[in-house]
């Protein structure tokens, strides 16, 4: 993946998941431990945890979402820039059905936002300014 990324933090039901967007690609990548932490109601540790074994799951089904897992340098609760399991917004839905939550339906309904917002901003630069500014 290119190094041509922004990171930002987005909200869901007032949890912060670390995404980034990669211009090249017009794609937004969003950090695996933090949804898995969404979806199972875990801290980051427990999602660390979480996201480990099923990695280890999916590998062994030969699970795509494995394969198309990146590693992104993403900014970590101590302010460091750390390495982290990112996926695209297609790898994040393939996730979520990977996780039994009731929050699924929830989760998919935002990330369809977060996209539409990003487009918006696109076709509408004054769009991504003013929800800055906001």
């Amino acid at each position: 993946m290119d190094k041509k990324q922004q990171t930002k933090l987005q909200i869901f039901n007032d949890t912060k998941i670390r995404t980034a967007w990669n211009s090249d690609e017009e794609e937004w990548y969003f950090s695996v431990v933090d949804v898995v932490a969404v979806l199972t109601d875990g801290d980051y540790q427990s999602a660390r945890k979480y996201w480990k074994v099923l990695k280890g799951r999916l590998a062994i089904e030969g699970s795509e979402l494995v394969t198309n897992c990146y590693r992104l340098k993403m900014p970590a609760a101590d302010g460091k820039m750390r390495e982290t399991d990112v996926l695209s917004t297609k790898g994040v839905l393939r996730l979520v059905q990977s996780i039994p939550s009731p929050k699924a339906e929830p989760f998919k309904l935002w990330l369809a936002q977060v996209g539409s917002e990003r487009l918006d901003e696109i076709a509408d630069p004054e769009k991504g300014i003013n929800r800055s500014l906001s």
